[in-house]
């Protein structure tokens, strides 16, 4: 499909010898929020780190933009345009907001309008507020905000958002929700690790169901959350 962005097959991934994802097949096309929802310990984080090339791993067929992406280091896959926002931040927290946003930059991209820091601070009014400010001294849901604004100064086709409302102020998730809102009309792509059904039901058109390492159901987010036997067996806490 010419519209189809990310398209892996069979896609198996390591931490030393111990397998952590099995088989796992998925694909993502321009435009489209997909959610991989799953518990703790399910496999999402990890698969985000498959895909950038953060950890071991082999499939079958992993193309992005048609670029097969298998062996690549993560440096190589994120020159192609796929962003990746961890779940853990990784801001440079002695740098200002500013700064940070500029570590992110890289050139503008065919068939993307380009990200700048002024589009990003009309996106993100909590961030225009505090450019001047080191990262280490803002709010967790701030951080979170940055984080992001990061990746896009990249100029990203797909964005990775590793499990984005986890610990953040219900209000933050509310602008997160609106923000990837947005950037679904802007004709970004995301693929988002999410274990919060409500949050991702806002913005998700599909979504995968993991557990143990393997993707056990796929619906549209409509189907999934009018589902109350996948969300019971797989979801609920």
């Amino acid at each position: 499909m010419n519209d189809m962005l990310l398209d892996i097959a069979r896609l198996d991934a390591f931490y030393g010898r111990a397998q952590i994802l099995f088989g796992m097949n998925l694909t993502v096309a321009r435009g489209e929020v997909v959610a991989l929802m799953g518990r703790n310990g399910a496999g999402k984080s990890t698969t985000m780190k498959a895909l950038i090339g953060l950890t071991d791993r082999s499939s079958a067929y992993s193309r992005f933009r048609g670029c097969d992406i298998g062996r690549l280091d993560s440096y190589r896959i994120a020159r192609l345009g796929l962003g990746f926002v961890p779940e853990d931040r990784r801001i440079f927290t002695d740098l200002t907001v500013e700064e940070n946003l500029e570590v992110g930059r890289q050139p503008p991209r065919d068939g993307l309008r380009s990200w700048t820091p002024a589009r990003l601070y009309e996106l993100f009014p909590n961030l225009a507020a505090k450019r001047g400010r080191r990262g280490g001294e803002m709010s967790g849901g701030e951080q979170q905000m940055l984080t992001i604004a990061r990746t896009l100064m990249g100029n990203p086709y797909l964005v990775l958002l590793d499990e984005p409302s986890e610990g953040v102020a219900p209000l933050i998730v509310e602008q997160l929700a609106k923000t990837i809102l947005e950037l679904k009309r802007e004709g970004l792509s995301i693929l988002l690790s999410e274990q919060n059904l409500p949050f991702a039901a806002k913005v998700g058109d599909r979504a995968y169901v993991m557990d143990g390492g393997h993707i056990l159901h796929h619906a549209s987010m409509a189907e999934l959350a009018a589902d109350s036997t996948v969300q019971r067996a797989y979801l609920s806490m």
